[in-house]
């Protein structure tokens, strides 16, 4: 009898996967980044509890283009800036992904806000675009030109905080209490260089990044870096809390309440 590919995997197989996944090799990527100051009412507007603000009300764009042997991605992020528990970190809104294997992983364990959408990194000698577009809207786009190489960071261990939870079956809520996710990343950059240039914000109603206004450019740059990554709940948090914050996840929060159609299952 040939083998049932959705039939239980062995053990041997199971022990397989999680040995080749624990021994990935540096993955490097290919990425411009953007930080800038915002209002700091619509930084804190957009942050759950127990997530507060922080001194400075900063926005990050990251829009990166990853060097996956025979897989390239395109891999982006709109965060703010965030605080828990003492901990400095980032808190993403949005993070458009080119391909669904790499959508799938970081929604299911970590509770990452990955969509579907288009990520590219322009070069043609020192000029420079990056966009995160989605729907045909390029929501985010940078622009400018390579104005000089700076000193490479020492390796860093960053945070970003998400939610990770599941939609009630019934619609009224979630199907347990949400759980708060410190991801650490551990950075190391191996090229880095200055843009000068501007940060564009375009209106769209599925990613409203422009109610984070641009109110000055903190750091622009292109760089070359790989990142590893665990994560780690720190605590469950208040259901009712969270409800008001979970449109943030889905381009149309109706979804969520909305059954099967009629006779498709």
């Amino acid at each position: 009898m040939a083998r049932i590919r959705y039939g239980a995997r062995t053990e041997a197989e199971i022990s397989a996967a999680r040995t080749a996944s624990s021994k990935l090799p540096d993955i490097w990527s290919t990425g411009v980044v953007a930080v800038w100051e915002s209002d700091p009412d619509a930084v804190a507007a957009v942050l759950p509890p127990p997530l507060k603000p922080t001194e400075r009300p900063l926005v990050r764009a990251n829009i990166s283009e990853v060097d996956l042997p025979g897989y390239p991605l395109g891999a982006g992020s709109v965060a703010v800036a965030a605080e828990h528990g003492g901990v400095e970190g980032w808190y993403p809104l949005v993070m458009p992904m080119t391909h669904e294997r790499a959508l799938i992983g970081g929604r299911e364990v970590f509770g990452e806000p990955k969509k579907l959408g288009e990520v590219s990194v322009e070069r043609d000698g020192l000029v420079v675009r990056a966009a995160l577009a989605r729907h045909g809207i390029a929501f985010v786009e940078v622009r400018g030109a390579v104005s000089g190489a700076l000193p490479l960071p020492e390796p860093a261990l960053k945070t970003d905080f998400y939610f990770k939870f599941l939609p009630a079956v019934d619609g009224s809520g979630f199907d347990m209490d949400p759980v708060l996710v410190h991801c650490l990343r551990n950075e190391k950059v191996r090229k880095l260089e200055r843009i000068t240039g501007d940060v564009v914000l375009r209106e769209s109603m599925y990613d409203p990044v422009a109610d984070l206004p641009v109110r000055a450019v903190v750091e622009l740059t292109i760089g070359e870096k790989t990142t590893d990554q665990k994560g780690k709940v720190v605590e469950r948090v208040s259901a009712q809390a969270l409800l008001p914050y979970i449109h943030q996840r889905y381009d149309d929060p109706q979804q969520i309440l909305d059954g099967p159609p009629e006779g498709s299952v």
